[in-house]
């Protein structure tokens, strides 16, 4: 489990994720030695792709140092909050929160989310040198080890770790921060999926080019301007700043499109029914167009039916040539006004016209709220005091959860913050019958001393979140008592093992040290419902929960694919029960027999070795791989 992972990740380099794409899917253009041959490479390419080198890229200093961190694999596990998922409103719900750094979250998520997620919204920290950003990592490198894994000198290597271990605030170690989250964000994201991101002036233009260097400039779909202010400051040297940015990036642009907003009252108000027509409201529009644009045969007298004779005004042609025009007023879709004399005008049905309006760029308060509106939302939820400073309003997340896409879609927020995505997620379930679900993650931070949040009796910002998430959902069921909305989440902590167990797994030698650690009794101080939440989301089956099956007193975990063998004490009389069930259930056919190592005595595997390979020979000629972990 730790011990493997911190194994392989000795030996990444920062380049590690993008060759593993090359190897698959260009494995021609690899030597026999494991080089990559670049010229043969854009000779693949070159009849469907412009190879160009005009060296224009984003760079700065940590940029390879960041590429490395997306390539290493979290070392953490996944800790379930069992009271928490316990509860009769959560157990079985779609809905997730992670407590740990969003770095490690994003790994995780990766192993069972990886192309599935539709919408992510995150709103980082922007740098602004009073928003409490600065970079700090707990990764141990020495510089020469950086000179090596880098191929940098070590003056460049020097400067690094001063950035990533003294607190900068710097742009460079903001887009050292932010590099690594949003490469595997991109990964996140399904083929269709869209990315919504926060910012403000501060790294705005930053952002821009770190992102068409992550997602290509040909996904990059635009710049929103929020209004997220409604009244002027004047106590300012220069202007009176009152907007944010959001960047918006498809994973493909060509296979994302923007939904269709809904149209508002008011714009359905302007049509009426001034005949009673059975096709319902309509409006008047104007019957003529330019006449540069019309041909000879739009030009003439239109006769209406009482005989009064309407001619063009000069530079105009009718909107139709006159067979087209006079069926339509024989279908009663051209208004000549209630006693027949006014100038004819086309009936444009309410039922005709496209049932939703195109998202512009500028979002203004009125129609996705301010930050005041966001803390009036927040005060509502917690009348002890705000904890959050500077919370998004909900009618925010929701345009955005409503331009995303259509009914049944994951959103992922891993800078979860206030929880205000949770919230609006909850109310567009509820309000507009849809079947969202969400996962946020938040790193567990103190909150600030003498804070706000800290006077209202909260330590992290995690828990701020959740508490959030509780009395949002108490409040929405409350005003909606017949709701089958998914109101519940399961919470999991991404937790680090001690560096004195990290010393031990590391000196640890199966071939040596098995019956020792069995004795130590391991998987108590892993836990085994940690154990089994870290690997069932390795496993790509996400947070599921594993069917138990006993063996003879034994307690195995089942999950399509996987066995999970986890506890001590694995007699011949459970492993021969395991045999049997294999040899005569036909539903029974699990690939995978994994084993929690330390379980396990060096004879004990050896026998299971042994007796799975009958396997082979049976009826069934099962191939059963035993994967043992540690």
């Amino acid at each position: 489990m730790v011990k493997e992972i911190r194994q392989r990740n000795e030996q990444v380099k920062p380049n590690e994720r993008e060759m593993r794409v090359l190897r698959e899917n260009f494995p021609g253009c690899f030597r026999a030695d494991g080089t990559f041959d670049l010229v043969r490479f854009q000779e693949t390419i070159k009849e469907t792709t412009d190879v160009v080198s005009e060296g224009y890229e984003l760079k700065f200093l940590g940029k390879e140092y960041a590429k490395m961190l997306a390539a290493l694999d979290t070392e953490t596990v996944l800790v379930p909050d069992e009271e928490q998922n316990a509860q009769p409103e959560n157990a079985a719900s779609g809905n997730i929160y992670l407590s740990g750094d969003n770095l490690d979250g994003l790994k995780h998520l990766l192993k069972s989310y990886a192309h599935s997620v539709k919408c992510i919204y995150i709103d980082p920290p922007y740098n602004t040198g009073s928003d409490g950003f600065v970079y700090n990592d707990t990764f141990a490198f020495t510089t020469a080890e950086l000179v090596q894994k880098l191929d940098i000198d070590e003056e460049e290597a020097a400067r690094i770790l001063d950035m990533t271990t003294r607190g900068s605030a710097s742009h460079s170690a903001w887009l050292t921060f932010l590099y690594p989250r949003l490469m595997l964000a991109r990964d996140l994201l399904s083929e269709d999926g869209v990315i919504f991101i926060s910012i403000d002036d501060n790294e705005q233009a930053n952002l821009k080019l770190l992102c068409d260097d992550i997602f290509g400039e040909n996904n990059f779909v635009d710049t929103v301007i929020w209004q997220k202010k409604y009244s002027p400051q004047n106590a300012v040297e220069w202007f009176s700043e009152n907007h944010d940015f959001i960047l918006v990036y498809a994973r493909q642009k060509e296979k994302w499109h923007p939904q269709l907003l809904p149209r508002t009252e008011e714009m359905n108000a302007r049509y009426r029914n001034l005949d009673n027509d059975p096709r319902g409201p309509w409006k008047a529009v104007d019957a003529t167009a330019q006449a540069g644009h019309g041909t000879a045969s739009q030009f003439y007298v239109l006769k209406a039916p009482n005989g009064k004779e309407h001619t063009l005004p000069s530079g105009r042609c009718w909107l139709y040539t006159q067979p087209v025009m006079q069926k339509m007023i024989a279908e009663q879709r051209v208004w000549f006004g209630e006693d027949g004399n006014n100038v004819p005008a086309i009936k444009r049905f309410l039922s005709e016209v496209k049932q939703g309006i195109a998202c512009q760029t500028i979002w203004r308060y009125e129609d996705v709220g301010h930050t005041q509106e966001g803390k009036k939302e927040l005060k509502a939820l917690f009348p002890e005091g705000i904890p959050f400073e500077t919370p998004k309003p909900t009618r925010l997340l929701r345009r955005i959860l409503q331009l995303s896409g259509e009914d049944d879609f994951t959103v992922l927020d891993f800078f979860g913050g206030s929880a205000t995505t949770a919230e609006a997620v909850m109310q567009e379930n509820i309000e507009n019958d849809k079947h969202l679900r969400y996962i946020l993650v938040q790193i567990a931070d103190r909150v600030e001393a003498g804070s706000e949040a800290e006077k209202t009796g909260f330590h992290t910002l995690d828990e701020i979140g959740r508490e959030r998430i509780r009395r949002a959902a108490e409040k929405l069921r409350a005003a909606h008592p017949e709701t089958q909305a998914d109101l519940g989440f399961r919470h999991y902590t991404l937790s680090a093992a001690s560096q004195d167990t990290l010393d031990k797994l590391d000196a640890f030698d199966p071939t040596r040290d098995a019956d020792m650690f069995v004795k130590d009794n391991w998987l108590a101080k892993f836990g085994k419902e940690t154990v089994l939440a870290t690997w069932l989301v390795r496993d790509h089956y996400g947070f599921a929960k594993p069917e138990v099956l006993d063996f003879a007193g034994y307690p195995a975990y089942f999950m399509q694919h996987h066995l999970y063998l986890l506890d001590e004490g694995l007699s011949e009389e459970a492993m021969e029960a395991l045999l049997v069930r294999y040899e005569t259930d036909g539903t029974f056919n699990p690939e995978n027999l994994v084993l929690f190592g330390y379980s396990f005595t060096f004879d004990e595997r050896a026998s299971l070795d042994i007796n799975v390979r009958r396997l082979k020979d049976t009826g069934k000629s099962l191939a059963v791989h035993i994967d043992v972990r540690y």
